[in-house]
């Protein structure tokens, strides 16, 4: 294990830098380990670690904290041997470095492979596969979601980076943030889905990213976390426990209701409806505002919804035009919003295909939206007009949209799917209210009339008797 750590031994006549002693000994893979650790460590970002931090380090790593004489102790023998080891009677990298290199030498190894273990690393310095994608079973019809403890976790984490305290992370704050994975986990489509405020990710952006990916992909999640050190951090066994896996879907349709504060709408329309722009106007982009953002159009976009004063979280997900119908389609969901435009019905026949094919048989809630509403009405082709389709199958009136309104952009449409996706059963309320109410009616007279005639019925028996 000794030599896993560390290169030979230097003759003690060579010459180096102070501030290099340890890296110069160290394999550069521990002195990365070493450094991620560290990092995670340093809970104020700069750059040193305090007493505070180094007894949180030193319980969490080997189960208690130190002495304060063993702290002062240490710091005097990194201040005699590395230059800058210690800064404003902090323990810098440097001096963190050294301090190991000192254990290996003089053999007390083990020490420093207690610290790695402790976060996540194996015998060949590596992250292993049980501490970066701990076992979470996903059933069928199931879906994932961060809970309290996972977004205290990263909010936390959020906060930590936040240099400034202006409620965003800038460019180099998010480098920092990055700093502990091996690669940036959030590409460049990350302002295209997520809200952000001139060039900036606010927690609110954040916090929807993190749900995305949590639900997009859960194992991906769980490996982010690991990266950022949650099982350590928050001395749980893994990172599986910020992690609430949902009912099946099946159950909150029998009950008429979802539990799930994270629901998917999958935006379905022929080329050319506005899908791309209706995606950022939920980010609260106009068209005007997307020439700030070259990049190819984003599939996903999220933000949150007020449902009966509750907050969930919508993601909007664009199908493509052809990819329903092809042979094995993927058209599940929470809420179906089929587009087609407005100012050109024939487009309507495409959407009208889509229904008949995967949702008219199903218990998925679908709403039909006319984009650029700004635009004059087309004429509509011969058959059934868009709100004639929809009264013949039982379906909510089409939903005008334009995301090239004067005034703030409505984001009537998107709480309405919300609001469908969470009560499906109530979806088509709001059109059969009338026949709903005649119904009842006409059962409380036929019951009144039931009444009547049973007791005259009596009434003759008793008589005849």
């Amino acid at each position: 294990m000794h030599r896993r750590l560390c290169y030979t031994p230097r003759p003690r006549s060579t010459t180096l830098r102070p501030s290099r002693w340890a890296t110069d000994r160290l394999r550069p893979a521990c002195v990365q380990a070493l450094t991620r650790i560290f990092r995670l460590s340093d809970q104020d970002l700069d750059q040193a670690l305090s007493d505070e931090e180094l007894n949180a380090f030193q319980k969490s790593c080997f189960g208690h904290p130190l002495a304060p004489q063993a702290l002062e102790d240490v710091k005097t023998v990194v201040c005699k041997n590395v230059v800058g080891g210690v800064r404003e009677d902090r323990l810098t990298l440097e001096g963190f470095l050294f301090l190991n290199t000192l254990f290996i030498q003089r053999g007390r190894h083990e020490t420093t492979w207690t610290i790695l273990r402790r976060f996540g690393y194996d015998d060949t310095l590596e992250l292993t596969l049980d501490y970066l994608a701990p076992p979470l079973h996903v059933p069928p019809g199931c879906s994932t979601e961060l809970n309290h403890f996972g977004y205290q976790f990263v909010q936390r984490v959020f906060e930590k980076h936040d240099q400034d305290h202006d409620g965003s992370l800038s460019p180099v704050e998010l480098d920092s943030f990055f700093s502990v994975f091996p690669a940036a986990p959030w590409g460049s489509q990350l302002p295209l889905e997520v809200p952000t405020e001139a060039g900036r990710l606010p927690l609110h952006g954040y916090l929807c990213q993190w749900t995305l990916v949590t639900y997009l992909d859960v194992r991906r999640c769980l490996e982010h976390l690991g990266y950022l050190g949650y099982p350590t951090l928050c001395e749980r066994d893994s990172q599986a426990h910020a992690i609430t896996v949902t009912r099946e879907k099946r159950l909150d349709q029998e009950k008429g209701q979802t539990q799930r504060n994270v629901l998917l709408c999958k935006v379905v329309g022929a080329r050319g409806v506005g899908k791309s722009a209706f995606l950022q106007a939920f980010l609260g982009r106009r068209l005007e505002d997307r020439r700030e953002f070259p990049e190819e159009p984003a599939v996903y976009a999220i933000n949150t919804v007020q449902v009966n004063g509750q907050e969930k979280y919508l993601i909007l997900c664009e199908v493509s035009a052809d990819s329903l119908l092809a042979a094995t389609p993927d058209a599940a969901c929470d809420v179906a919003c089929l587009m087609f435009d407005g100012s050109d019905p024939g487009s309507f026949a495409f959407c009208a295909s889509v229904y008949k094919r995967h949702y008219m048989d199903g218990q998925t809630p679908c709403l039909f939206v006319s984009s650029k509403a700004d635009l004059p009405e087309g004429i509509s082709p011969p058959g059934l007009s868009p709100a004639e389709f929809c009264r013949r199958h039982r379906l909510p009136a089409p939903a005008p949209f334009s995301c090239a309104s004067p005034g703030k952009l409505s984001t009537a449409v998107f709480t309405r799917l919300a609001a469908m996706a969470t009560f499906p059963h109530l979806a088509h309320g709001e059109l059969h209210s009338t026949s709903f109410w005649l119904r009842v009616t006409l059962g409380v007279i036929g019951a009144a009339v039931t009444a009547v005639l049973s007791f005259s019925l009596y009434r003759a028996l008793v008589k005849t008797r």
